[in-house]
Parts: C-alpha cells; sequence; structure tokens
C-alpha cells in the first residue's frame, strides 16, 4: 500500500436519531410480505448496499426462485464486481454475470444528461428476455427513498421496461438499508456510495473504453494511498479529485498533494487539481441546466 492510512470511516447513522426502530420494523415486514407474494424474482444486482440487501431479502423469501445478475462492461470496474461476489460467496444466493452493450449505444456515448437511461434501457431490456426466457415472474432494482431527489434518467427506464422497486415501495431510506444490512452481516453495509465509472466523465464528453480505465487506475490509485471516499472526475485535459471532507485534512498535505500530481500526470491528464467542496454525490449534475427535480 502507497503511504500511511490516517482515514476516518465513513459516517453511517445507525442510531435510533437517524433510524426509528419501530417504523424500520414496519419497513422490513412490508417488505418481506411483498417479496413473498412473488412467484419468482430477478434482482439486478450491481454489489452496492441497495442492490445487495434486496437480494439478500429476495433470497430470504424466495429462495431458489430468485436470481441476482451483475451486468459487467466496461462501465464496471473491477473492484465493483469484487464487492458483488463477497455478499454472494457468504449467503450463497443464485446469481450469474451477464455482460450489457451500452458502450456499443452512441446516445450512452455521447454523454448527455441522459446517459443514465440508455444505460438501464439495456440493462433492464437484456433483463427482461432473461426473465422471459427462464421463466421468471418479474425483475427488480435497488433504488431507495432517498434516490428520488437527484437527477437520474435511469428512473424513467425502469418505469417504462415495468421494473420492481420493492424497497421504495416499502419506504426504506438509505440509513435503513445500511442497518438492516448490518444486522444480518452484510460484507458490503458500509461500503461508501458508489456509481459506474462513466458517472465519473464530465458531461459532454464521449465516454470510451479508455477513458473509464484512466478513471478506474486513478480510483484505484487513490484508494491504495489508503482513502476511503472519494470520486475521480474527468474533464478531458483536467482531473478533478473528489475527497471525503473528513479526510481532507491529509489530502491537502503537501506530501499527498506531490502524489496526486505523480499518479494522475502519469494517467496523461495536463492539470491536476483538487476539489475543496470535497466529495459529493451527483456533483457533474450540477453542470446541467432545466433539470426538473
Amino acid at each position: 500500500m502507497l503511504g500511511t492510512c490516517h482515514v476516518l470511516p465513513i459516517t453511517v447513522c445507525l442510531s435510533s436519531a437517524a433510524v426509528d426502530m419501530g417504523e424500520l420494523e414496519t419497513k422490513e415486514k412490508r417488505l418481506e410480505e411483498q417479496l413473498g407474494q412473488l412467484p419468482s424474482l430477478v434482482v439486478a444486482y450491481s454489489g452496492g448496499v441497495d442492490s445487495a440487501y434486496l437480494a439478500y431479502a429476495a433470497h430470504e423469501a424466495l429462495g431458489n426462485r430468485m436470481l441476482a445478475v451483475t451486468a459487467l462492461s466496461a462501465s464496471y470496474s473491477a473492484r465493483d464486481r469484487a464487492e458483488a461476489e463477497k455478499c454472494v460467496a457468504r449467503f450463497q444466493f443464485p446469481h450469474e454475470f451477464i455482460e450489457t452493450d451500452e458502450l456499443q449505444n452512441p446516445d450512452y456515448r455521447a454523454n448527455r444528461g441522459d446517459r443514465c437511461y440508455f444505460c438501464k434501457d439495456e440493462l433492464f431490456a437484456k433483463l427482461d428476455v432473461l426473465a422471459g426466457d427462464r421463466g421468471f415472474a418479474a425483475v427488480a432494482y435497488g433504488i431507495n427513498a432517498d434516490d428520488l431527489g437527484d437527477w437520474r434518467p435511469g428512473q424513467q427506464a425502469a418505469r417504462e421496461h415495468k421494473v420492481l422497486t420493492p424497497l421504495l415501495d416499502a419506504g426504506m431510506t438509505k440509513a435503513d438499508i445500511r442497518e438492516l444490512s448490518h444486522r444480518v452481516e452484510l460484507p458490503v453495509w458500509d461500503r461508501p456510495a458508489s456509481a459506474c465509472l462513466s458517472s465519473r466523465i464530465a458531461y459532454g464528453v464521449e465516454v470510451t473504453p479508455e477513458r473509464l480505465a484512466i478513471v478506474e487506475k486513478g480510483e484505484d490509485a487513490l484508494r491504495a494511498l489508503g482513502f476511503r471516499q472519494f470520486r475521480v472526475r474527468y474533464h478531458e485535459e483536467l482531473v478533478r479529485i473528489e475527497i471525503a471532507p473528513q479526510e481532507m485534512p491529509r489530502a491537502l498535505s503537501a506530501e499527498i498533494a506531490r502524489r496526486f500530481v505523480e499518479i494522475f500526470k502519469a494517467l496523461g491528464f495536463k492539470f491536476v487539481t483538487l476539489d475543496l467542496e470535497g466529495y459529493r454525490t451527483g456533483s457533474m449534475n450540477s453542470l446541467l441546466v432545466n433539470i426538473q427535480r
């Protein structure tokens, strides 16, 4: 490992101040009941905490009448794949990998504000075919109540494909899902939020396998330095590094600044910057205009 890790863990609220335990029990029961009423289910499983808990809950309710499916493409990192495999290995729920071809779609590569629509449309189209061929009754994904406040065009694709939203229907928030995941010892219960590698590339800059590989290498390097929550934002010749606020003091040190320059210049960037606002989800969306919330 490069450097010395002096990192504080991410803040995960599991106290009653963040999660009303009585209400949480009601939500959990609601989820169990709605999953139990399904004949069978395919779960879109990325390996993040939301989809991992949904896969776990579906397996508890349906046994081998559920199947978790993970889509592989250039926008899905090797680390995400390893994290996805951890839960499968621990809980032994049925799981498969498939390949998706969103990078073959010019509308996806163009990287406009609706990029995620084309990704989810490709994913759900493939899952629809799989479900139909195998006799599964429905497809579900891990959207939760907190996901409704950001710009997420992929939700439109989910609606068009009639994808089920069990966590959302049960009223679960991210804090709820983390708490329940912690209780059942899901390995990813406290994993920092993650999104596909394409979300790191500035809107209007074409998404290519080469650029995705650069982002992945940069984030692997930050992880090797001991940072826990961050993003590498690709702005053509310029890289914008976002680091979680609690980790920012170390990122601002002269030694780490020097390492940032070494790492990212070697990856081909001419300008290496540290975003003083720090890590926040969806920061690229601030560049979009005329978004209907």
